[in-house]
């Protein structure tokens, strides 16, 4: 249920612009379960993999998720864009059990006097697009140069450079944030089944998008990393990511959550 004060006459009209297999689909998520009303407009990418030129009327970076929000009686909209900004301004109006408590009770105000919950939630709403999916952006590229179309006489010499950048870099990069992950999860605050305790947070949502794209990865497997898999099953049994997922299914017929 939203938290926030407007009323139905007073609420501001949002728009999420939402690109297929892309980071927008967490806020189509977030969106759903703080339960205010927003329009939803779909996006493909283009043939190259890339997100369509029209997004660049929206946001100059072309990029999506981006939200537009006009507030009541505004004439221009707020342009919002970053999955965190987007998710940290919704949760400071609507969704605010989506944000841990952040201090002890009598250390309010004081450095240090910060709940362990908090802690994380900070830290992990900034982990995720900071250290987490450049390495699985990283991931992509390699993909990529792997299936690339060129001469068979060439295909040694790039599947060479993927593999070095994969073996030397990515794959020991990905395990060390797996262990990471799988670290905070095993000692989530009250033996917590979410990464900030035994609630839900905005947090869960930013990583959401990284780990779904991960269990593509072989060495990410379940048998290695009971805990992510574990917890990437249980977002996906939350009410509101499957009305965000069903919504795309209804419109597009399909929705994908790896690369």
């Amino acid at each position: 249920m939203a938290s926030g004060k407007d009323s139905a006459d007073t609420k501001p009209k949002i728009v999420l612009h939402w690109l297929e297999v892309s980071r927008s689909h967490r806020i189509l998520w977030l969106l759903e379960e703080i339960g205010i009303p927003y329009e939803l407009k779909l996006y493909k990418r283009t043939a190259a993999g890339l997100a369509p030129p029209e997004l660049k009327q929206v946001h100059p970076l072309g990029k999506s998720p981006v939200v537009t929000i006009l507030p009541h009686g505004a004439t221009e909209p707020i342009v919002l864009a970053e999955s965190a900004a987007i998710a940290e301004y919704l949760c400071d109006y609507y969704g605010k059990w989506l944000t841990p408590p952040r201090y002890v009770d009598g250390k309010e105000g004081q450095i240090g006097g910060e709940s362990e919950s908090w802690i994380r939630f900070r830290m992990l709403m900034n982990y995720a697009e900071g250290s987490l999916m450049p390495i699985m952006l990283l991931a992509l590229v390699v993909q990529k140069i792997r299936n690339a179309s060129v001469p068979f006489f060439i295909k040694p010499i790039t599947n060479g450079v993927a593999n070095k950048i994969d073996s030397g870099f990515v794959t020991p990069s990905l395990i060390t944030h797996y262990d990471f992950l799988e670290q905070q999860l095993k000692t989530s605050p009250g033996n917590g089944e979410f990464f900030c305790g035994k609630d839900l947070t905005a947090a869960d949502m930013m990583l959401s998008f990284p780990l779904e794209a991960g269990q593509t990865r072989s060495g990410m497997s379940p048998e290695n990393y009971p805990l992510i898999w574990a917890w990437v099953e249980r977002i996906h049994q939350q009410d509101a990511y499957k009305r965000a997922t069903k919504k795309i299914v209804d419109i597009d017929r399909s929705f994908t959550t790896g690369f």
